[in-house]
């Protein structure tokens, strides 16, 4: 059974304090319409803005995700987005007065809390799920970051962090499905170690920051020196509990930090656009990490979908030319003929077949132990057939020839090798004029995109024709 996306019931209005600007910020979480997904409107400023929730618009992310759009920012959204994540909700509209969402008790629980007490309305159409087919990763070496989503029907998330700290140590947090997020993971706070309070102290940030939000990991030794300024900092007395930690709070589970970690990135991969379904397993995940994976995630989306609306063509459909009907209009013959049949041809597209066999001259001097059909070729089949769609236009065609005039952005994705049978799809992407022909080509071997380039060519007629 399909199910259906959903929405708050009622408005929302949610007050509190940034945890860097520390102003009085005012939301308001609106109920939204279907495909909405979630969006800011910055209603303190001129025309009200709208901040789209989505990877493109991710500005910055060194204390926090901040989204900019319309000449507009929101920051420190990952909170709230994971309370939607975790509760299940698709559209939402949030009016916010400032540039920063609330901290509140620097966890979703708050969030998930206001979220229950108005409750859900389904919505006609289905949960627009994005579902993981094929491992994407994300490395960075350098931080020894590594996130992975692999397939599988739902949503589990994993999550391991290790700052080498002998306080913190290395833990681990997962959940095996996102129904799970409420009662495990929302009520995990963020976190930061004492010398980056004192950092961010310094630096004029964390003005809203009260201690009553945060957990302090003490990773060295403390003066009491130190302890009275940041009592008379934060008007609290401040001493190192037995956990290595600040006495400001008790920790909820003894793995507090990584279930932190663990929310942030389901709010972090909220960027996507779209709910998950999937296995997300991370090690050491940040802010920046998890938004450069939800452009990938994105990324991956876009090809499914260009690959979604490409036809996938019968090789033994009855051709519109067959060779020797080839060979009357172009001028090429063996063994620089590149193309076996046109499959399609309109006024502005035309799809050609080649036959990649073991038998070609070529592979007896490219790569003879492990025969691969050029990328250059394959240029050269496209422009074979884009030739056809343009002499196509003139009358007597075997008059005229059909010459390059530049190739663009061509890409080479997937390996061709005998036996593999070559369909290459070339479109107009303006009208031709004086001959001239600006062509998008795509080859691909079965639903595999194997090449693409976009291509000018023109035809000029034979001398003494």
């Amino acid at each position: 059974m399909n199910v259906k996306q959903r929405t708050i019931s009622s408005e929302i209005a949610i007050s509190g304090i940034g945890l860097h600007t520390g102003k009085i910020v005012n939301m308001t979480l609106k109920p939204a319409p279907e495909f909405h997904w979630f969006k800011f409107k910055r209603v303190d400023i001129a025309g009200s803005p709208i901040v789209a929730v989505d990877a493109d618009n991710v500005s910055d992310t060194s204390r926090g995700t901040t989204i900019t759009q319309n000449g507009a920012s929101v920051s420190t959204i990952e909170h709230l987005m994971a309370a939607f994540v975790g509760l299940q909700i698709d559209n939402v509209l949030i009016e916010i007065d400032g540039p920063e969402v609330p901290i509140l008790d620097g966890s979703s629980k708050i969030y998930v809390e206001k979220l229950l007490e108005v409750g859900f309305v389904d919505q006609e159409a289905d949960r627009d799920y994005y579902e993981i087919k094929d491992n994407i990763a994300y490395v960075e070496k350098d931080r020894k970051v590594e996130i992975i989503a692999m397939p599988l029907d739902g949503y589990r998330l994993t999550c391991m962090i290790d700052f080498n700290s002998p306080v913190l140590g290395s833990q681990h947090a997962a959940i095996s499905n996102i129904s799970e997020f409420q009662s495990e993971i929302s009520s995990s706070r963020t976190f930061c170690f004492l010398h980056e309070l004192e950092s961010l102290l310094n630096h004029n940030l964390i003005k809203g920051g009260d201690l009553s939000n945060a957990i302090v990991i003490v990773d060295k030794e403390v003066s009491k020196e130190e302890l009275d300024k940041l009592s008379g900092l934060f008007n609290k007395t401040v001493e190192v509990a037995n956990e290595g930690i600040l006495n400001n709070i008790q920790l909820r589970y003894q793995n507090e930090p990584a279930r932190h970690k663990l929310l942030d990135m389901i709010g972090d991969l909220a960027l996507v656009g779209r709910p998950l379904k999937g296995h997300i397993m991370a090690a050491r995940p940040g802010h920046a990490a998890n938004a450069a994976f939800a452009k990938k995630i994105k990324a991956q989306i876009k090809r499914d979908k260009n690959r979604k609306n490409m036809k996938v063509y019968d090789p033994n459909m009855t051709p519109v030319y067959d060779t020797v009907q080839i060979m009357n209009i172009l001028p090429h013959r063996q063994p620089f003929l590149m193309i076996d049949k046109i499959l399609e041809l309109s006024e502005t597209h035309v799809v050609g077949l080649k036959n990649v066999t073991m038998n070609e001259d070529l592979f007896m001097g490219h790569f003879p132990g492990a025969p691969v059909f050029p990328g250059v070729l394959q240029i050269e089949a496209m422009a074979q057939t884009g030739g056809i769609l343009v002499l196509n236009t003139v009358p007597d065609p075997e008059n005229w020839l059909t010459l390059f005039l530049k190739i663009e952005n061509a890409r080479f994705k997937n390996q061709v090798t005998p036996g593999d049978t070559i369909i290459f799809n070339c479109e107009l992407l303006e009208p031709i004029r004086r001959g001239i022909a600006r062509m998008k080509a795509v080859g691909m071997v079965g639903d595999r995109v194997v090449s693409e380039a976009e291509l000018m060519a023109q035809i000029v007629k034979v001398k003494g024709n």
